[in-house]
């Protein structure tokens, strides 16, 4: 089963649904400190620097009782923020957000935790494609929920659909294996899968290929941002620490990580956390702090999205998809950091 970066179905209902809903929180959401967060997707090393900052007791420092709300394949991850029985929510990625903004849901990006979003085409050495311009005439495997990507990324590039092949697939990595394919897409934060491949694969991400995204997408309501900015911050700043903490201690942050979810498997963690970490920091937050984004890249990301088809009712504005003021609440608590060397 796929995360739901590419899971765009289902938001337009949410959309109409959330017309009706309250803004309000739950009786236990109402007691003092406590928050909860709805994540898109199953805890992964994704949520890492969050995992950390429950163990670390980063949160109950901040005066917060934090419940994690797991995603998965059947669960809605805007509802439970709509409706206020969640503060907050994680996306995969921020075409989640946009989409939602454009079907009328009111929510926002306060911070995203990857620079990049992991998804990428990966090849075999005997085969690489290395570039944009490798792409022409190769079979591209490409799940259909992620078809759009390729959409982007051929228009970002002044490509068309006839330069390739595409062919669609799951997220096994065996059409490439088999040679049905040159290249797969997929995430490559899920490097136990990518194994079959071999360690001499090529990992080239969306972002070489021209096209900007964020990922881990932490938002909130337009309601909740105005009427409870503190919470969210106080949230934020703690979650920075904890990917702080990750960034100076990533063996001992895996084992804290694998002891809370002991589904996930030590070893492969262990091999996967730098480049976590190389997903989550960089130059930018070098300067800006752990969370940043740019606005002037959402617009970019937006307008693309829009030259592919995406918004059939029309774009929506930057300016409505996100808000840098829980970024400048908790300035003071994100680190400063720029991604560990190779």
């Amino acid at each position: 089963m796929n995360r739901r970066g590419f899971m765009k179905s289902g938001l337009a209902a949410v959309a109409m649904a959330s017309g009706g809903m309250q803004l309000v929180l739950t009786p236990g959401a109402k007691a003092a400190g406590k928050v909860v967060i709805q994540y898109d997707w199953l805890m992964s090393n994704g949520q890492i620097g969050d995992i950390v900052a429950v163990a670390n007791g980063y949160f109950k420092d901040a005066g917060l009782d934090v419940e994690f709300s797991p995603g998965g394949p059947n669960a809605s991850t805007v509802p439970p923020v709509i409706s206020g029985a969640a503060q907050l929510g994680q996306f995969s990625e921020t075409p989640q957000l946009f989409a939602a903004r454009a079907s009328g849901v009111p929510v926002k990006i306060i911070a995203c935790g990857f620079r990049t979003g992991p998804y990428a085409l990966t090849s075999k050495a005997s085969n690489p494609i290395k570039g944009v311009a490798d792409l022409k005439g190769k079979k591209i495997g490409i799940q259909p929920t992620a078809r759009f990507v390729l959409d982007e990324i051929l228009a970002k590039n002044g490509m068309s659909a006839s330069d390739l092949t595409v062919i669609n697939v799951g997220f096994d990595k065996g059409p490439l294996v088999r040679g049905d394919v040159d290249a797969i897409g997929g995430w490559i934060t899920n490097t136990q899968a990518l194994s079959v491949v071999g360690d001499d694969r090529i990992d080239l991400l969306v972002r070489d290929l021209g096209l900007n995204s964020y990922a881990d997408v932490y938002f909130a309501t337009d309601a909740a941002i105005e009427k409870d900015p503190d919470t969210l911050a106080k949230f934020i700043g703690a979650v920075a620490k904890g990917w702080g903490w990750v960034h100076a201690n990533p063996q001992e942050a895996v084992k804290k990580m694998v002891a809370a979810y002991p589904e996930m498997d030590l070893g492969w963690e262990e091999k996967t956390v730098n480049l976590v970490l190389r997903l989550s920091f960089d130059a930018a937050t070098a300067k800006d702090g752990w969370g940043t984004f740019d606005p002037a890249s959402i617009e970019e990301q937006l307008a693309l999205l829009d030259k592919v088809g995406q918004y059939p009712n029309g774009r929506p504005k930057a300016a409505d998809v996100y808000t840098t003021k829980i970024l400048e609440l908790s300035a003071a608590d994100r680190p400063k950091l720029d991604a560990p060397a190779a």
